[in-house]
């Protein structure tokens, strides 16, 4: 089997050197966007990796046209910064030539779409069942056994929570390596998802190849079948609801997948990313994201060649492409914090939220040059606008130039209902899970 993948590999390194990858960034030739045109030879996720380097660098694809039928793959992108302008930065035009062009063709093919190796921080993969007050209840065991979260993705939805965590030693700063020592992180970690009641398919899993982390959420909560609604839940009301449907092209043997959505950054990063994931190779797709709506039109096949088969794979394509979109909207009132970074402070901060009543629907924590920056988006956990009061009440605990508050709370709106699926990072109530595990002591 490895000297099938070698000659594999082999063959494309050859197709590259014959046929090296071309990435032409245009400029000029349309009045509001950067136009860069990709023409490679296919290859098996070469849509994600070049939409995923896109992403990254936090650009904006206003329009796509993707072409990779037969051997060759060729595409276009209207991109522009995150403030709707060309891209002119030297250096992410450069990156951009590098990544895609000529100097990355002896990349192996077998690497997977993202994959990042690091040894300056060892990585916790954490899904199991939503509940109150979760996350904080898992960053204050981290805070007990010396772990420093240096950085983390959250994501909720359909009562499922899922996240990538980047820890690294208290003491040295580097990534923890004793097995005996993550052995026992582990363990800790996972009683507290699995709470004092039995949840269902609670996991934490140390993982040693630096997975992107956006991509690993998605295959996470897509492995926990976060797709499948649950009775008379309804996180969405219909007009934020993605419209998505999925015909038959019998003449020419595609599925045709089309989506129709607010649009949103890394709409295309979500999309692509699942169809990937479910075994679909794209061939030819249109993108248009110009206006507030954005719409994608993808021809599909799986990757043993045929359409979709049946109405009951017709509707999981449907119902995973719903939750990819639905995974990272988010709700509530942005809140920013800026500090100095040190052990427990995300234990610290998910705290006052919970205290707070509080919920997070989503959170990004990352650390640079011992700054951490930490965006969490809240909302009242009664379902209720969020409040001023409450607002000032954690700025005076967290600092007033540390929070920043992204709008105002008179602009937040949630619906009137509460949703089951936002209890993570908050709670109306303080949770004893800690007291139960004997971890720490009940605290106020």
């Amino acid at each position: 089997m490895s000297f099938s993948h070698d000659m594999d590999d082999e063959y494309e390194k050859l197709c590259r050197r014959m046929n090296p990858p071309r990435v032409v960034i245009d400029n000029e030739a349309c009045k509001n966007a950067t136009v860069i045109r990709v023409d490679s030879a296919n290859k098996l996720g070469i849509l994600l990796e070049v939409v995923q380097i896109l992403t990254d660098l936090n650009l904006i694809v206003t329009k796509a046209y993707i072409s990779s039928d037969g051997g060759w793959f060729m595409d276009v992108f209207n991109v522009t910064d995150q403030d709707g302008n060309k891209v002119t930065d030297e250096g992410v035009l450069d990156y951009i030539r590098k990544s895609l062009g000529p100097e990355s063709c002896f990349a192996s093919s077998m690497r997977s779409v993202g994959v990042i190796q690091s040894m300056d921080h060892t990585t916790l993969e954490l899904s199991g069942t939503d509940r109150p007050g979760l996350l904080s209840e898992v960053s204050r065991v981290l805070a007990i056994l010396k772990c420093n979260v240096v950085g983390a993705q959250v994501w909720t939805h359909n009562t499922r929570a899922a996240s990538v965590m980047h820890i690294t030693d208290e003491e040295t700063g580097l990534a923890i390596t004793d097995p005996e020592r993550l052995a026992s992180i582990k363990k800790s970690v996972c009683n507290v998802l699995k709470g004092s009641i039995k949840s269902k398919g609670s996991r934490t899993v140390v993982s040693h190849t630096g997975t992107h982390p956006e991509r690993r959420l998605h295959q996470m909560m897509f492995a926990d079948r976060d797709y499948d609604r649950v009775k008379d839940e309804s996180v969405l009301d219909d007009k934020q609801r993605p419209d998505v449907n999925v015909v038959n092209w019998y003449d020419k043997d595609y599925s045709v997948v089309t989506i129709r959505s607010k649009d949103r950054p890394k709409l295309l990063f979500d999309t692509v990313c699942t169809l990937t994931d479910m075994q679909y190779v794209v061939y030819h797709a249109n993108i248009d994201a110009e206006g507030p709506e954005a719409y994608q039109e993808y021809y599909i096949r799986h990757v043993d060649g045929s359409p979709v088969k049946s109405d009951a794979e017709r509707q999981r394509v449907i119902q995973c492409l719903e939750a990819a979109i639905e995974r990272r909207i988010s709700e509530g009132l942005k809140l920013e914090i800026c500090t100095t970074d040190r052990v427990g402070l995300l234990s610290d901060v998910t705290r006052i939220f919970r205290e707070n009543s509080l919920t997070v629907t989503r959170a990004e924590v990352t650390t640079k040059a011992g700054k951490a920056v930490n965006t969490f988006y809240v909302r009242e956990a009664s379902g209720n606008p969020v409040d001023s009061k409450t607002i000032e009440s954690i700025r005076q605990e967290i600092g007033q130039t540390i929070l920043k508050v992204k709008g105002t709370p008179e602009d937040f709106n949630p619906g009137s209902q509460e949703s089951p699926t936002r209890f993570l990072f908050g709670g109306l109530f303080k949770s004893r899970s800690f007291v139960n595990f004997k971890l720490i002591r009940s605290y106020s």
